[in-house]
């Protein structure tokens, strides 16, 4: 692990904080709190200034960041003292960071869709030649509604839903199986022909009829319909190519492995509940069965309002999809070398930024490292939300039972709450962040 990636670590981490920190500062100033330190960092202090009443820091451990406030977790008689403020203000601070974490997501969100000459719907637009999604529902003018149960908001949510899917084994013999071994087999057989001695004319020819068999077999009901199809494309092509070939037979397997779920469209205006849509299903490079999405979208229109419109859409996607992979820690759906902290993080980031800059140059990897902090950020104000000791959250529910009993729990026992969390989210962070160098080094992490 190089210097000069435990440094860009720092960078972003601190950069995330102090945009949290900022949120319960700023809010405390307006509500007239009474603000004794805003630090970066944790720990001893490697410098400092005082301005007005308040004390400015930078410390040695980059874990965090804090906003001291007066009479936070103490009583205090000074009526400018957080504790002595009303309970909907104290609110108002409390959340400040993570709304701030968010926030900060939507500009980025807008600021990577601003360069975007246009948008993606959620509206099919055409197939793949060898597509599963269209032999087994799907059709060009489906609005995607919701896949696996996931609901399709935006079009950031069609990959983040596809991606969750479960592989299945599935009857060998199963009628969308048969379509998609036919539709295979017409794509192997006009890449065949593309590789051989034949004029532009006639490749163009051929590719018609390969694709009006294509799209034909598509909407085959029947498997006497599927073969008429396929026959029928193969005679023609046979005429056009004055050779004796003849189509190979089908052959069969009593078991194949597909990523298989139930989708929703809305189809000529009428909502559509798909059974047994299959995705594309090939086997990755570890052998192991991949998912890939098969289908185009249509574009949509860049104007202003949509620009507005999309990015709150792709920010509010990435909420659901933090929410989806915390619901998925606490279900092991995901394990220990799931999650990343900082270390991690900026191992990631740091892949992002090479894969732009060999893929498109400096401007992509700058964009690349852009998204990344989007979703760190929003990331970060998610899970500062829970209501768990020690974060936000946990603040936010001791306030929330203030408001139904009426009275302010006393603050020596909400301090031992927090104090205990506060032990514990730090000895997490020192695992997450030994997972992180463990991986680094090794290639994986403590869970293996």
């Amino acid at each position: 692990m190089s210097a000069a990636l435990i440094i860009i670590g720092v960078l972003i981490f601190e950069f995330i904080i102090f945009f949290h920190e900022f949120g319960h500062f700023i809010t405390a100033k307006k509500c007239g709190v009474q603000v004794n330190e805003f630090a970066l960092g944790m720990g001893p202090k490697l410098f400092s200034f005082t301005k007005g009443e308040t004390l400015y820091s930078l410390r040695l451990l980059p874990i965090g960041g804090y906003c001291a406030m007066e009479g936070e977790n103490e009583e205090s008689d000074n009526e400018r003292a957080f504790i002595n403020k009303p309970v909907w203000q104290r609110m108002i601070i409390v959340i400040a960071g993570a709304f701030n974490n968010i926030v900060l997501g939507l500009l980025m969100m807008a600021i990577l869709l601003v360069q975007e000459p246009m948008f993606s719907s959620t509206t099919i637009s055409g197939f793949a030649q060898s597509a599963f999604t269209s032999k087994s529902g799907l059709e060009v003018g489906d609005e995607l509604v919701s896949i696996g149960g996931y609901k399709i908001l935006s079009s950031k949510d069609i990959s983040f839903a596809i991606a969750m899917l479960d592989i299945q084994t599935v009857d060998g013999k199963d009628f969308y199986i048969y379509k998609e071994d036919l539709g295979f087999k017409l794509v192997r057989e006009y890449t065949s022909i593309q590789a051989k001695d034949y004029t532009e004319d006639e490749l163009k020819e051929i590719s018609k009829i390969f694709n009006d068999g294509i799209e034909k077999l598509n909407t085959a009901a029947t498997q006497e319909e599927a073969d008429s199809v396929a026959n029928s494309a193969f005679y023609e092509i046979k005429e056009r190519l004055k050779t004796d070939y003849e189509a190979p037979e089908q052959e069969y397997m009593p078991e194949r492995r597909r990523f298989r779920t139930n989708v929703e469209v809305m189809r000529n205006g009428v909502l559509t509940e798909l059974s047994n849509v299959d995705f594309y299903t090939y086997l990755g490079d570890d052998g192991n069965p991949a998912i890939a999405i098969d289908f185009s979208v249509e574009p949509m229109e860049k104007t202003f309002l949509s620009t507005i419109s999309e990015s709150f859409k792709g920010t509010v996607s990435v909420v659901r999809m933090i929410w989806k992979s915390l619901f998925g820690l606490l279900t092991g759906t995901y394990g220990m070398n799931d999650m990343a902290g900082p270390v991690g993080a900026a191992s990631v980031v740091t892949q992002a930024a090479q894969a732009g800059l060999e893929s498109g140059g400096f401007a992509e990897a700058v964009n690349n490292i852009v998204y990344m902090l989007m979703i760190i950020t929003v990331n970060l104000g998610i899970v500062n939300l829970l209501p768990l000791p020690a974060l936000d959250g946990g603040r936010f529910f001791f306030m929330l039972v203030e408001c139904i009993i009426r009275k302010p729990i006393p603050q020596k026992y909400e301090g031992w709450v927090h104090a205990a969390g506060f032990v514990v989210l730090l000895g997490f962070i020192a695992v997450i962040t030994l997972n992180d160098i463990v991986r680094l080094v090794t290639g994986s992490g403590l869970g293996g």
